[in-house]
């Protein structure tokens, strides 16, 4: 079995090889169609990975490298410099388009039969003096009809680690095909979006409870729409809508989210739930891997199998955490913002919504796609919201494995003052023994610790009253120093980030990095990685 680090290398050269000595593309046993009025969003296995910071000093890479070679050697020999280097790469580099369909030896005839489908992100929308404008975003594509044996290949070369498709438990091979179907889908480009049909919804979020998150059925709004243009190039198409009124209410007369259905007509999928989100009032802006559900993408082998082939696991209790918010908080938005690229987008919204209270939706359109993209991507979507939203406040939650989060998170609240009312990051470092990747926490500095709070547990977001922004557990200390968190043989301070409020203790030293110090161990790791061959 080549090592995680030969896979990773071999997407490009793999997939004609993979094709040829495969059957000609045939009926997926694993396909099942859906009804494309379903209102909820239907399942197919996906997981996310956000990216790290990258920051090089070679003055100090002696003095350090019996200590990343320790690490290497806990996480595998045949690591890739992508996993080396904190960046979280098994979502980049995806073939898209011709190359899928060359690479599955499709022909134009093949692919004109193929049906079209959708993938519609669940939109927010907001109330101007033209009324109603929705934010309709997603992706055009076909979906070859992969053979399972072919899918099985393709993911054992370049997704599964330590194990086989063939050795995993029967529920977890069908996942793992899913997903890799998923990924080798051709997009269609500078296509028109056909014809989205609107309608009041009944109901959305976890167990489609009526209050989906605050939400409620919309009085009217029933009307069908075209989309101005085509999709890009890659397939997707983002534009703001405005639609008619048709009895809804206006958005400077109620404080409740309104919530409608949308149906793009002509495609075998492509349903989703937009959510009218009022001028005023408390919006939550979620990540998902690590803070919602357990991914531990900062341990190779546990992150893969978690990302391609185990069902989604909630991280301890926080659905009732989300549960109790939707409750107490009345009319509060959720907003769920992955920066996972679209091509495995769908099964991250079917978990939230069977898991979360309903919300609008997020994602990495194809056009970013390179490294530096995907450590913009999340700063531009927050922008999107923040300035659609300007009188709104934001409730902002993450973990500190995140290097964007942990640089974009605290810009906001300089960037948009009085917007923020809390941030809640969960230390990773703190509460899992495999994450031994530092975070820079300078950038909390400025701020007002009742607005912020490191946390262990979902129980240390009890008892807080966020709506009059109070968001620190005082039960909970901090001990918080500004800089590099966790760099090798004890860097800086040895004072702890944070406790619990269950009693917890962190299973991972942290440190604050010295001023004069631009390194992050991550960066370090994947120089040592290079430096062994």
């Amino acid at each position: 079995m080549p090592s995680l680090g030969v896979r990773s290398l071999l997407l490009p050269a793999s997939l004609s090889l993979l094709v040829a000595a495969s059957p000609a593309p045939g009926a997926r046993p694993d396909a099942n169609p859906v009804a494309p009025r379903e209102p909820l969003i239907t399942a197919s296995p996906v997981q996310y990975h956000p990216s790290r910071t990258l920051k090089y000093r070679r003055d100090i890479l002696s003095s350090v490298e019996g200590y990343g070679n320790s690490v290497l050697s806990d996480l595998g020999s045949g690591i890739p410099s992508y996993v080396a280097s904190g960046i979280r790469n098994y979502f980049q580099g995806f073939p898209t388009g011709k190359d899928v369909q060359s690479s599955l030896g499709l022909s134009d005839s093949d692919l004109a039969a193929l049906p079209t489908q959708v993938l519609s992100l669940d939109p927010y929308a907001n109330y101007t003096a033209q009324g109603w404008n929705v934010l309709f975003h997603g992706m055009v594509y076909k979906q070859p009809n992969t053979s399972a044996q072919t899918l099985n290949d393709l993911a054992n070369k370049l997704f599964i680690y330590g194990t086989s498709v063939s050795d995993l438990p029967p529920d977890q091979q069908d996942q793992t095909r899913n997903v890799t179907s998923e990924i080798f889908v051709v997009q269609q480009g500078n296509v028109a979006v056909s014809p989205i049909h609107i309608e009041p919804a009944q109901s959305q979020g976890g167990s489609g409870q009526p209050g989906g998150g605050g939400a409620t059925t919309a009085s009217g709004g029933t009307q069908d729409i075209t989309l101005p243009g085509n999709t890009t190039v890659e397939g997707d198409f983002t534009v703001f809508m405005p639609i008619n009124s048709n009895g809804l209410t206006p958005g400077n007369a109620t404080s409740q989210i309104q919530r409608l259905n949308t149906y793009v007509g002509g495609a075998t999928l492509g349903n989703a739930t937009a959510y009218l989100v009022p001028d005023r009032g408390l919006t939550v802006v979620s990540d998902i891997d690590d803070i919602l559900r357990i991914t531990q993408i900062y341990e190779p082998k546990e992150g893969l199998l978690n990302s391609f082939a185990r069902p989604y696991t909630p991280w301890e209790n926080m659905p009732s955490i989300y549960a109790n918010w939707s409750k107490s908080l009345p009319n509060t938005h959720f907003h769920y913002l992955t920066t996972t690229p679209e091509q495995v987008t769908r099964n991250y919204m079917q978990f939230i919504y069977s898991t979360y209270p309903g919300g609008s939706f997020d994602d990495r359109p194809l056009n970013f796609s390179d490294i530096s993209a995907t450590l913009s991507i999340r700063k531009f979507l927050l922008n999107r919201i923040f300035e659609t939203f300007p009188q709104r406040k934001f409730i902002l939650i993450a973990d500190t494995s995140n290097s964007d989060v942990m640089r974009d998170y605290p810009a906001m609240a300089t960037d948009f003052p009085g917007q923020v009312q809390c941030i809640f990051l969960r230390n990773t470092t703190a509460t899992d023994s495999g994450d031994r990747f530092p975070y820079d926490t300078s950038g909390f500095k400025n701020l007002n610790q009742n607005s912020y709070m490191f946390f262990l547990n979902p129980d240390d977001l009890t008892n807080l009253d966020i709506a009059n922004g109070h968001c620190y557990n005082q039960t909970i200390p901090q001990n918080l120093t500004f800089g590099y968190q966790g760099l090798p043989f004890g860097v800086g301070s040895t004072a702890a980030v944070n406790g619990s409020a269950n009693g917890s203790s962190a299973s991972a030293a942290m440190h604050g990095a010295s001023a004069q110090v631009g390194l992050t161990f991550a960066a370090f790791v994947g120089a040592v990685f290079w430096s062994l061959f």
